[in-house]
């Protein structure tokens, strides 16, 4: 008789930099449209993770975007990489609105010793999929934004790292005395990814 088990997926270092690198891309072009950052009108509809998602159309976001996310997955490779944020800032005076936080735990042994762990891509979808409805709803529990924005990203990585030129030293965009929402995590069981998100508590002006 025939036993049955509960299917799980490999994942390698290598897969799984390239899972959560991926996330980031499709976390930030959510985050850009449902902020409001740039027009509707500019932005794709494509399915991912069982969902509708929006990409930007804007070449210059685009290419942005697509080195971020590279470089994001050569970091996570090496397990050097401990956490990213997308800061919202008013475009008028760079007043910090908004702080995405992204934070990163790396199985040290899979980066050490080039094991692999066993997760379903399912599961790991599932754990995706919540994070972007959070994201889709976050007009419901932050502020209205109704200034012209700008954004960036900020990347948190080990001390010993040899960091591109294109990437600076920056200061951290703190908020003063923010608001924070925690929204849910995934785990590939290599690479653990908590998500915060904190902000300038000024509600809109209802009257």
């Amino acid at each position: 008789m025939a036993s049955k088990t509960a299917s799980k997926d490999i994942i390698t270092l290598r897969g799984s930099a390239a899972i959560v690198s991926e996330f980031f891309g499709y976390a930030a072009n959510s985050i850009l449209y449902n902020r409001g950052l740039y027009p509707e009108e500019s932005f794709a509809r494509v399915k991912k993770y069982g969902l509708p998602m929006l990409l930007t159309q804007d070449e210059g976001v685009k290419t942005f975007i697509s080195n971020l996310t590279a470089q994001l997955s050569e970091w996570l490779e090496a397990g050097k990489l401990q956490r990213v944020v997308l800061v919202i800032m008013s475009k008028a005076n760079n007043e910090v609105l908004e702080r995405w936080n992204f934070r990163i735990e790396t199985d040290g042994e899979v980066v050490e010793q080039g094991v692999s762990r066993e997760k379903s891509d399912k599961e790991i979808m599932r754990e995706i999929q919540a994070i972007m409805r959070q994201i889709a709803s976050s007009i419901t529990y932050l502020p209205c934004l109704d200034e012209p924005r700008v954004f960036d990203v900020l990347a948190y990585t080990d001390k010993d790292l040899a960091v591109p030129f294109t990437w600076i030293e920056s200061d951290p965009k703190l908020i003063a005395n923010p608001q924070m929402v925690k929204l849910h995590s995934f785990d590939t069981k290599i690479h653990k990814v908590d998500t915060l998100v904190s902000y300038k508590n000024d509600d809109c002006d209802d009257e």
